[in-house]
């Protein structure tokens, strides 16, 4: 009898939906530490950049424009975290796609660099007559549920003229995805420097999906540089994208500020997966 009731306990159980899980992710442009930002220095706006990655919780965030020293003031002030990555010059005297990843929800697996150039695998490699090197910086990560995920994090040439450098980016990256055999849902991260619609956009979204055009619920500001001044510019240039049978349940713009005083010249975007 305490057999049969056991056996049909456990048919129940079987029954029932698995608990949902999140993802929280971020993308935030922290903004390179220029001894020309004057009351907008790294130093005088730290802590509250630090507080709105706390307020805000994400699992994992790709950042842009990170110097390291800034990194480690990041994870000293928010221990729950860890991050990697390495400088567009290939050593750490530059700006890192820098990765942030929650220690106590998500397990780094792999992780590794590549250059936005016709030499990804070359450290520093520049093309298409960008003015700086750019790259992207990846992880493969596993959730406490044995979820796992590839997260890739960029950021695109920032000129006018850099157009088709953009575009022949967008391009690299989605092959980049494509040739990897493992198949695993993808979170790509980033400053774009190029507005949704446009064709380094549409490149990607051949591929992957738009969080913001996803998501069940949507808030803050459409555009997402501000210049530290808090009016939203016309185009927005911070994405997430993704390529999951995942909901996406939020989308926000975070414009979170103290007085006159912003975290950085961009706002952060967060996108909430349920991903089961």
């Amino acid at each position: 009898m305490r057999l049969q009731k056991f056996v049909l306990a456990a048919g129940l159980l079987a029954l029932l939906p698995c608990a949902a899980e999140t993802l929280r992710v971020m993308t935030f442009n922290v903004r390179m530490p220029s001894p020309k930002d004057g009351d907008n220095l790294w130093e005088k706006r730290r802590d509250l950049f630090t507080r709105t990655v706390e307020k805000y919780a994400p699992d994992v965030m790709g950042t842009q424009e990170l110097f390291k020293h800034q990194g480690d003031y990041i994870v000293s002030n928010l221990p729950e975290y860890a991050w990697f990555g390495i400088s567009r010059r290939g050593n750490d005297q530059d700006e890192h796609m820098g990765v942030f990843y929650r220690k106590s929800a998500l397990t780094l697996e792999d992780s590794g660099n590549f250059w936005l150039s016709e030499s990804p695998s070359q450290p520093g490699s520049i093309a298409w007559n960008m003015s700086l090197p750019r790259m992207a910086t990846w992880g493969v990560f596993k959730t406490k549920s044995g979820l796992r995920f590839l997260f890739v994090n960029t950021h695109f040439a920032h000129r006018g003229e850099d157009g088709e450098a953009r575009l022949n980016s967008a391009r690299l990256i989605r092959k980049w995805i494509e040739s990897r055999n493992e198949k695993l849902p993808v979170v790509l991260t980033g400053d774009f420097n190029t507005g949704a619609g446009t064709p380094p956009y549409v490149e990607l979204i051949a591929l992957l999906k738009d969080s913001r055009a996803e998501a069940a619920r949507k808030s803050g500001p459409e555009g997402t540089f501000h210049g530290f001044k808090g009016t939203p510019g016309r185009d927005r240039i911070d994405w997430i994208l993704f390529s999951a049978p995942w909901k996406v349940t939020q989308s926000r713009a975070i414009d979170d500020h103290r007085g006159a005083s912003y975290p950085s010249d961009h706002f952060a975007v967060l996108a909430v997966f349920k991903t089961r």
